[in-house]
């Protein structure tokens, strides 16, 4: 009996220490779990912290690293051409192929990076190059000269010699302010082109005022600079602004808002120069000047609803160019690379991909 007990209690004792092993280990083996998870949760939250600082408190930066990652992913690569001490900024994808290259010119007070929602539609294999017009981004600054239409068209030449783009005939596009240089550039190069898109393009004289081309008749009275609706110094008036040029209404934080307004404000200066050349007796109507010297295929592409240029431009376009052709685009205003990123991609795809086939046609025709 007495044998019995001690056996017990050692058996006892033995199983009572293995057990305290046991929670020892699986105490052990429960704070590496928890440890895992803190490491983890401390990983992930350090990114979604360093977003959300950016967010309120850094909203510019966040608006670059959304360019940055969008080229990125995109195939775009920034680059830079210098034409005897003047350097031009630009994003290309691609070589040069079958089909023609696509050189696009943004609007005023934008950047290269507004044909990101273009380019994410476009064919992989085409050739494409989207260049900072004189002084934006990263283009060179100068001097008043350089920012008028005629100015800006010799600019662009430069760009255009200085990477060899004209070595085979390429297909130019421009919107607004770029649509204005554009067409004029078409006139002064026709051999450089094969094809022509202008997207509600600046510099025509327009049978119905636009609702911006009012409010700067009263400006001029006023001789108010500081009050241009395409130059915000204000989230609010970057709201503004965005309601004048999209037909769609967005509900933009106003965080971000903010960060479009810091990116802005550093250049508000330079902004009004250029607007005061291009607005000026010179390049005012710089287009409808030259549109009857166009010789280049021609489409045109205009939003319905535009406040900023009057979609009666298309129909002076087509009066003076009988041969172009004009799509025009339901609930969409002035900034139809924006609003309808899609449908520009696939128009002006279309109508690069016409010409070729044509001018295949009219070869066969003459052989």
């Amino acid at each position: 009996m007495c044998t019995q007990n001690a056996t017990s209690r050692l058996i006892c004792k033995y199983t009572i220490e293995e057990y305290a092993i046991v929670l020892r280990r699986g105490t052990a083996m429960d704070l590496d779990v928890v440890n895992m998870f803190v490491i983890a949760g401390s990983t992930l939250a350090i990114p979604i912290l360093a977003f959300m600082a950016s967010f309120l408190l850094w909203p510019a930066a966040l608006i670059k690293v959304y360019y940055w990652y969008w080229r990125r992913a995109l195939g775009l690569q920034v680059a830079h051409a210098e034409y005897k001490g003047y350097q031009f900024c630009y994003s290309h994808r691609g070589k040069p192929g079958n089909r023609p290259s696509i050189l696009m010119l943004h609007g005023f007070s934008a950047h290269k990076d507004m044909w990101l929602s273009v380019v994410k539609f476009l064919q992989k294999n085409v050739h494409i190059i989207c260049v900072d017009m004189p002084g934006h981004g990263g283009t060179t600054r100068t001097s008043a000269v350089d920012y008028s239409i005629e100015g800006q068209v010799k600019r662009i030449r430069q760009f255009v010699e200085s990477t060899d783009l004209n070595k085979k005939p390429f297909h130019l596009v421009g919107t607004s302010m770029g649509g204005n240089v554009a067409g004029v550039y078409a006139a002064r190069f026709p051999a450089d082109l094969c094809s022509l898109t202008l997207i509600c393009p600046a510099g025509l004289k327009y049978p119905t005022e636009s609702n911006f081309v009012k409010r700067l008749r009263e400006l001029e009275k006023t001789q108010d600079t500081q009050s241009i609706p395409l130059i915000p110094s204000t989230p609010e008036e970057m709201e503004e602004m965005l309601k004048l040029c999209s037909f769609v209404r967005f509900k933009i934080p106003q965080q971000i808002l903010q960060g479009l307004v810091d990116v802005r404000v550093p250049h508000n200066d330079f902004y009004r120069e250029v607007f005061m050349e291009i607005v000026g007796e010179e390049s005012r109507h710089s287009l409808h000047e030259n549109m009857h010297l166009i010789s280049t295929p021609l489409q045109v592409i205009w939003g319905k609803h535009d406040q900023v240029v009057d979609v009666s431009g298309a129909s002076v376009l087509a009066e003076a160019l009988p041969g172009c052709q004009v799509d025009l685009l339901d609930k969409c205003g002035h900034s139809v690379v924006m609003e309808r990123p899609r449908k520009t991609a696939q128009l002006i795809m279309d109508f690069i991909i016409a010409q070729q086939n044509a001018g295949c046609a009219s070869s066969k025709k003459l052989s």
